[in-house]
């Protein structure tokens, strides 16, 4: 008898170990979930606020159709990303396309001094803004996660229930991770 109740404890014991660790690792997954989806809420007004910055800025570049046409699609693909990684190639290509953009509208000062332009202009660089510190947040939750997955004992549990490891947000643009060059002239 003394036996039969040793093993329900530790049966029991067991049984709250895996269910402790298992709601954790799903609170930590929704976590994850939860911080991409601030990220794309991000990239949303960032998709959104192109075409306004693009149609502003046609009328003074008549002679810049490349460069439009580049970032209307590199904004398409963009758009169209479905996994991290693919997300982050592709708002790696939009952040290239708009900063080459940027460079060009150097060339137009009616441009630059445009009030559409620039309200434009400062949307854009406070969503750039908040698309850093949103990447930042979600990679920190994809690190927690994974760590949670792949040290024992939680491993245990991950494993039997399938929790894979999620793919951290990333510059893979070398001229993204450089310092950027402010010019007040």
């Amino acid at each position: 008898m003394p036996t039969l109740i040793i093993v329900a404890v530790v049966l029991v014991l067991l049984t709250a170990f895996v269910i402790g660790v298992y709601n954790t690792l799903i609170r930590l997954r929704n976590q994850v979930d939860n911080s991409w989806s601030q990220i794309d809420v991000q990239l949303k007004r960032r998709h959104d606020l192109i075409p306004n910055l693009v149609e502003t800025a046609k009328g003074y570049m008549q002679h810049e159709r490349g460069t439009f046409e580049a970032i209307t699609q590199a904004r398409s693909q963009a758009m169209g990303a479905k996994t991290v990684g693919d997300a982050s190639r592709a708002e790696g290509a939009l952040g290239e396309a708009l900063s080459k953009f940027m460079l060009v509208v150097e060339n137009y000062p009616d441009l630059k001094a445009n009030q559409n332009f620039l309200s434009i202009q400062e949307e854009l660089t406070s969503t750039e803004n908040k698309i850093s510190f949103a990447r930042q947040n979600y990679n920190d939750q994809v690190l927690f996660f994974n760590n949670k997955i792949q040290m024992f004992p939680s491993s245990i549990v991950a494993n039997t229930f399938n929790f894979g490891k999620r793919d951290f947000f990333e510059i893979e643009n070398a001229a993204e991770r450089e310092v950027p060059k402010v010019n007040f002239s």
